[in-house]
């Protein structure tokens, strides 16, 4: 793995793990989701690439 997916991968993983606590009665879900594709999206990004 080369220094930039790894430099992404633990930050997903902590909002990975943010976005699991959040409530569903609060409606957070609604940004949780868009938190989620953000994040997870950085590392999609550079598998592309490579």
């Amino acid at each position: 793995m080369d220094i930039v997916a790894e430099k992404a991968e633990e930050p997903a993983l902590n909002i990975i793990q943010l976005c699991g606590k959040l409530s569903v009665e609060k409606n957070e879900w609604v940004i949780s989701k868009q938190l989620l594709r953000s994040a997870t999206s950085i590392g999609a990004n550079i598998s592309e690439a490579s």
